[in-house]
């Protein structure tokens, strides 16, 4: 009996262990499924699968040890049983043995036989026991990984509880932008229906103006030909007038202009020839002859019939000399300057402009300032009023070479196109660069404001004009040409009317207020540059075949054409340029001099300075200065002082 004591110990020891863990295990479940009742009712069933899942698992990794435990139980107790059966046998047989002496042999084989069964009875009993301890250890071992996986439950379960937290805010967000963008489309809307009504109305206000301008134009040629009649009479009376009272004076006058004529014809002449091989003589030599202070001549009388009669001193000169004797002086007044304003022959700077080839050339039109363009990417500024050879700016952002450069009518701003298909808008007070134009598939040759400072128009080899709006730094027309342009111009300040020069020989008229094209006009060669007369009446434009053709735009005829045995055009970009008053042309030759034409057909003087082809030529706004820029690098500045 006390062999079996150890074992009743050790089986009470393991099943009070086991009711504390299945108690330990019932309060846990009770506590989850507490925690589980304060949760929302959303979260209460996906718990609630999870614990039945985990049961689920559990319960199949439990089962086979619960079961081996289960059949030790058994097996212990039968073996308790046959153990205290062998007991009281070996008592019986023990006092047996005492009572009737030492016994048979046959008897103390059976209880030796029994002993030695009790004794591997007790063996297994002890094995049975550590294995017991064994299971009872990884059921504790199991019991703190299922605690584990219940704190990471936990944690998931608190994160997750965020994350919803999270997504209800979101999806508050979502609805506060979609009301915004509902009321952003009705907003716009009405902006729309606004545009829209104000667009009608400038419409309608548009084709009023025009309406008025015909009829003003109307009227203004109603007017011109009253004028014109009531001036023929006064002029009929006047010269009928004037032959009556001053005929004298006349012949006085043409004899003593006929006699200094000569003389200066006669004399050497000091100044370069200005038309053909003919000497030209200066106005001091023929005013010095005598003609202001002689004792017979009346020049307030003579200046007041000129001016009823309403003729100039070129008309007079040509009414009153015979075009054989007196026309070579007649040219060499003209191209020294007296009949008008003097040429600048003088060379006032001269300075290396690019590092490499000068493209473009451009004058301030409120500063004594020039822009230069070249082909090493770059727009300088030159303070010519400084007589500074440094540059007063570097504007740089352009990848290839300048093509063309220019200014807006205040001066603040210049507008450079470029070799890499794009155009650009620097300030001159920073010289920062405002506005890059990139749209083009061909390199753009010429840029003008149009509208300023609100639009541009820009001239491509990619055969098209774009008009920009430079607000929204975007194309809002692009207009077909067929042929690679070359330059361009705008008519007036509201830049309604674009004149186009192309390669295809043409000149193209664009009123962008509307999509129709005028009628073009046809030149013998294609065009390398157009330039406007201050009035906007009068249009040059430079010919590939060496020419330069002047055009009336009242007419859209050429009235003139400038050319000379040795001036050709030096390149397929050469810039031709009015002068200030418009009286005047100028444009360089391949052979590095710069000519100077009259309007009225003849040639005044050649300027020379540079060593190679002559690029662009501009006139001062201000001053009657030129500033040139070719092949060789070299800006010049020529000034008639």
């Amino acid at each position: 009996m006390q062999a079996g004591q150890p074992d009743k110990l050790s089986e009470t020891t393991l099943q009070s262990r086991q009711h504390h863990n299945k108690e330990h295990y019932n309060q846990q479940k009770a506590n989850s499924n507490l925690k589980m009742s304060t949760e929302e009712h959303v979260w209460r069933a996906h718990i609630v699968k999870c614990l039945r899942e985990r049961n689920r698992k559990e319960c199949e990794n439990f089962k086979e040890i619960i079961e081996q435990n289960n059949r030790l139980i058994d097996h212990v107790a039968q073996l308790k049983s046959d153990n205290l059966k062998l007991s009281v046998e070996n008592e019986q047989l023990r006092s047996a043995v005492s009572t009737g002496g030492s016994g048979t042999g046959v008897q103390g084989a059976a209880v030796a036989t029994l002993e030695k069964k009790l004794l591997s009875q007790q063996e297994e009993l002890i094995e049975l026991h550590k294995r017991k301890g064994e299971n009872s250890q990884l059921i504790v071992d199991l019991n703190m990984k299922v605690e584990q996986q219940r704190i990471a439950m936990s944690e998931k379960e608190h994160s997750l509880a965020e994350e919803q937290t999270n997504n209800n805010r979101l999806r508050a967000e979502v609805h506060l932008l979609h009301s915004s963008l509902e009321e952003l489309k009705k907003l716009n809307n009405t902006l729309l229906d606004e545009h829209t009504a104000l667009q009608l109305a400038f419409s309608s206000l548009e084709d009023k103006m025009r309406g008025i301008q015909d009829e003003n134009r109307c009227l203004v040629e109603r007017l011109m030909r009253h004028k014109s009649k009531d001036a023929d009479k006064l002029n009929e009376e006047n010269e009928s007038i004037i032959r009556k009272r001053l005929p004298s004076i006349f012949r006085k006058r043409s004899a003593k202009l006929k006699r200094d004529l000569e003389d200066a014809v006669r004399e050497p002449s000091n100044s370069a020839p200005t038309s053909g091989n003919r000497n030209s003589t200066s106005p001091a030599q023929f005013v010095g002859g005598g003609m202001i202070t002689d004792d017979d001549f009346d020049e307030a009388t003579i200046n007041g019939a000129m001016e009823a009669i309403g003729i100039d001193d070129t008309e007079y000169f040509n009414a009153r000399f015979t075009a054989g004797e007196l026309r070579p002086s007649l040219d060499a007044l003209k191209a020294s300057g007296y009949l008008g304003q003097a040429n600048p022959t003088k060379i006032l700077m001269k300075f290396e402009a690019h590092e490499n080839e000068s493209h473009a050339v451009r004058w301030s039109p409120v500063e004594r300032m020039v822009a230069t363009g070249g082909a090493d990417r770059k727009v300088k500024l030159w303070d010519i009023g400084k007589n500074s050879t440094e540059p007063r700016a570097v504007l740089s952002g352009s990848s290839a070479g300048i093509n063309s450069v220019d200014f807006d009518s205040t001066g603040a701003y210049i507008l450079g196109t470029s070799n890499d298909y794009g155009a650009r808008v620097w300030t001159v007070m920073d010289n920062r660069l405002r506005h890059t134009l990139t749209g083009h598939s061909g390199k753009v040759m010429a840029a003008k404001y149009v509208q300023e400072p609100i639009k541009v128009v820009t001239g491509s080899h990619d055969r098209t004009l774009k008009i920009w709006d430079l607000r929204s730094i975007a194309c809002i027309e692009t207009k077909f040409a067929g042929s690679s342009c070359n330059d361009l111009v705008t008519t007036d300040s509201l830049g309604s009317t674009i004149i186009s020069g192309h390669y295809d020989k043409k000149i193209r008229f664009w009123d962008i207020r509307t999509e129709k094209q005028a009628d073009d006009v046809l030149m013998p060669a294609k065009i390398t540059s157009l330039d406007l007369s201050k009035d906007c009446n009068y249009l040059i434009c430079s010919v590939r075949d060496d020419t330069i053709k002047l055009l009336d735009l009242r007419k859209n005829q050429v009235i003139s054409t400038f050319t000379n045995e040795h001036f050709k055009i030096s390149c397929d970009f050469a810039r031709a340029s009015f002068n200030s008053n418009g009286l005047k042309i100028a444009c360089g030759s391949a052979d590095g001099a710069i000519y100077i034409w009259n309007v009225n057909g003849f040639l005044e003087t050649t300027l020379k300075g540079h060593s190679t082809a002559v690029n662009a030529v501009s006139w001062s706004p201000n001053h009657n200065e030129l500033a040139s820029v070719g092949k060789s690098k070299r800006c010049i500045i020529y000034s008639d002082s």
